[in-house]
């Protein structure tokens, strides 16, 4: 999977950069009828969800690309992350990659972009990564490693330029 290769580049060779993968697979489906206190009430699994997410500088989404967007675990999340009164991906550096068909998640991408534009997240522009997951030569092994080099040396661009961006986004001491 390619959050488990940018983990090991964090580790490897990009210092101060840190991959706290988050499983959302545990979530309720959005539903207001679970939060209470006025909207600020939610869930024990969505609570854990908006601290780690409050508590980021930046964000990678990986994920592939099911019908033309994003999968629906992922909405859901970023949907219970933005509830109430606090939006928890407000104002924060991110990034996308994608792995797929023909274009690569490339669909995924863009409808998470514009999904990023009611959140308020700031995603980075270049480099992008869409990788075509089926294309020649192998991109993945039979259990889904990444194994191709270019496309771990464009993982890395990816992350150094997320990087960067957070630390420009950070609030200046005066």
């Amino acid at each position: 999977m390619m959050i488990d290769v940018a983990e090991e580049l964090c580790e490897e060779c990009i210092p101060g950069l840190r991959i706290d993968h988050v499983d959302i697979s545990g979530l309720p489906m959005v539903n207001p009828d679970l939060v209470t206190d006025g909207g600020e009430g939610f869930p024990p699994a969505v609570e854990a969800l908006r601290d780690r997410v409050h508590a980021a500088d930046c964000f990678l989404f990986a994920s592939p690309e099911y019908n033309y967007s994003v999968t629906a675990s992922l909405k859901n999340a970023l949907d219970w992350a933005s509830m109430g009164e606090h939006n928890c991906w407000a104002d924060r550096a991110a990034a996308i990659v994608c792995a797929g068909g023909d274009f690569g998640g490339g669909r995924a991408s863009f409808h998470l972009r514009q999904i990023g534009v009611f959140l308020d997240l700031h995603f980075i522009n270049k480099p992008e990564l869409h990788v075509r997951a089926f294309a020649d030569p192998p991109k993945f092994d039979e259990e889904g490693n990444l194994i191709d080099v270019e496309t771990r040396e464009r993982l890395k661009k990816v992350l150094l330029s997320l990087q960067a961006f957070a630390l420009r986004l950070q609030p200046k001491d005066d």
